[in-house]
């Protein structure tokens, strides 16, 4: 068994910082062939990734959090889950873990995903679906959730800041940014399993197209999603007033926010969003400008879970 392990370059404080080299010697103590892979920036790393599966690995385990799973499943996409494809495995540990929640995967233990991965690679492994993204003719991939509104802003908003670190940053931007935020004007395209495309138009303060459950460290915000069921869930907010936005809000981390009137989920197997000067985010990894279509590839990646 060749294993290539890719290590998280921004983990670099508390008990990140061993994770790494943990996973390292966990599979190295099993027999495995073990290519350690480190690099400075995430642009590097997903190059030295690209040439270990190109000079052949049994599978791919990523460390750290939702930017190593999305790197993970762009160098992996497409294979189509068949038993000759490279899997993924997952350490999570990084700040959100978001996509590791919606698997049930455990979190900030190294041993215990370390040795879901070993019953993984026992059993073949899980075959999930994915996210696929098309903008201006490029092809890219998400395993949980693409945002385009108010969380990609708020995104974009933390990632400017180097302090705090972790859900309080988040939550920190979060509120400033919704100072300043108005509603979006966005034109809508979905197709379900028996249409052949719906346009409507939506003022709302964000659109998401969800694979998984969660965004932002464990918020639910389509807590029915499922990675293994062919659809894709699209989820509305309408405009609220900041007060009852605030009041909303916490409700999204149980997942009691579905039934309030501001909120729609429809499952869809394709969608295109369009909005003027909006940015997409997909697993918190910047993507780029609306418009933008997502379709759903069932089975494109086998994770050992």
């Amino acid at each position: 068994m060749r294993i290539a392990v890719a290590i998280n370059p921004r983990a670099s404080f508390g008990s990140r910082t061993h994770a790494g080299a943990q996973t390292v010697d966990y599979f190295r103590a099993t027999g495995a062939d073990v290519v350690e892979l480190r690099e400075a920036s995430f642009a590097l790393l997903a190059s030295a990734v690209g040439r270990a599966l190109a000079d052949g690995v049994d599978a791919l385990v990523v460390v750290g959090g939702d930017g190593m799973v999305h790197l993970g499943v762009n160098a992996l996409a497409g294979s189509g889950g068949s038993a000759s494809a490279v899997p993924l495995g997952i350490v999570p540990n990084g700040t959100g873990n978001d996509f590791a929640r919606t698997l049930g995967l455990p979190l900030n233990d190294v041993a215990a995903a370390c040795r879901r991965i070993t019953g993984g690679i026992a059993s073949g492994g899980r075959p999930v679906d994915l996210g696929r993204i098309t903008l201006d003719g490029d092809c890219r991939w998400f395993a949980g959730v693409l945002s385009a509104g108010f969380d990609a802003a708020v995104n974009d908003r933390a990632n400017g800041w180097r302090w705090p670190r972790g859900k309080a940053r988040y939550n920190l931007a979060m509120l400033r940014e919704l100072v300043a935020f108005r509603a979006i004007e966005y034109t809508v395209t979905d197709y379900t399993e028996t249409d052949d495309g719906d346009t409507w138009h939506q003022r709302a303060m964000l659109i998401s197209v969800a694979n998984g459950q969660s965004i932002g460290g464990g918020m639910r915000i389509t807590p029915d999603a499922l990675p293994d069921d062919g659809l894709l869930d699209l989820f509305v907010l309408r405009p609220l007033p900041r007060v009852h936005f605030l009041a909303v809000f916490p409700k999204v981390f149980s997942g009691w926010h579905i039934g309030h009137p501001a909120v729609e989920i429809r499952r869809v197997r394709k969608v295109r969003l369009s909005a003027l000067n909006v940015v997409a985010y997909a697993d918190g990894e910047r993507i780029g400008p609306l418009p933008l279509t997502v379709d759903v590839v069932p089975g494109a990646l086998r994770i050992l879970a």
